[in-house]
């Protein structure tokens, strides 16, 4: 996952770990089904998730690796709603085309799949296809062109470059995450300024310029990010329970 709250929202499910560090990123572990889960905060973009995700398969072996956090959704759903996929591509979010996806198949993965939909969240949980972009999509326009043209159902930044990194590693993928905006939903500000470190002074200007509608935006991502983490916590532990629970004997690792 790519915040802090995201970060967060996956330690939750997994109780009583222990923070380590991972290439400098803050790396969470904890035991589970006899094994371990590693939970690694990648940070914000492909490239982050590229780096963190080959220094933790390099540093060590797994059974199954997820790609989970926050995600747009694509197609008709609410905020907290769960979308799960085995297969992303990497696509540029101006320029026409058929993207090419990357899937890592593995009976860990579809036990887990299997796990996610069996749980009671409370949510609906939508399958498809993925997309990852290397910028934050604020216009409701771009969501839809991004949905017309790919007719996946989640969009986010850092699956693609997981999903890669995972398929070098002959380690199965699975995404799994939950909406916190809409195909819809215009985002009230261009987050991509706060991702450069030159940017903070156009970003801090453009909330200065229209307070009023800059912040009711900000508060209403925060609502819509507390319930996608609410539910985030809440499916992936009882998809863990289940998935590790069903072979006790088992060591199983899991990334994430």
């Amino acid at each position: 996952m790519a915040t802090v709250w995201e970060f967060a929202a996956v330690r939750a499910a997994f109780p009583h770990g222990r923070i380590e560090t991972c290439a400098g990123r803050p790396l969470y572990v904890a035991d589970a089904g006899g094994g371990e889960c590693w939970v690694l905060q990648t940070g914000v973009g492909p490239q982050k998730a590229e780096a963190g995700a080959r220094a933790v398969f390099q540093r060590q072996s797994f059974s199954l690796s997820l790609s989970t956090g926050f995600a747009c959704a694509l197609t008709a759903a609410e905020i907290g709603d769960v979308l799960m996929g085995t297969e992303v591509a990497m696509v540029d979010s101006v320029n026409a085309g058929l993207p090419g996806y990357c899937e890592v198949p593995g009976s860990e993965r579809d036990r887990f799949c299997a796990a996610v939909g069996g749980t009671r969240q409370g949510s609906r949980c939508l399958h498809g296809r993925f997309v990852s972009v290397d910028r934050i999509v604020g216009p409701a326009s771009d969501k839809e062109a991004l949905a017309q043209r790919t007719g996946a159902v989640g969009l986010d930044m850092e699956s693609a470059a997981l999903a890669r990194e995972a398929g070098v590693a002959q380690v199965p993928f699975a995404i799994v995450r939950t909406v916190s905006d809409l195909r819809e939903e215009e985002l009230p500000l261009d987050f991509n300024l706060f991702l450069r470190p030159t940017g903070w002074l156009k970003g801090i200007g453009a909330v200065l310029a229209h307070p009023a509608a800059s912040l009711s935006g900000l508060l209403r991502l925060r609502q819509q990010s507390t319930l996608a983490a609410q539910n985030l916590t809440r499916v992936l532990r009882d998809a863990g329970e289940a998935f590790f629970s069903e072979r006790p004997d088992s060591p199983t690792q899991a990334a994430r």
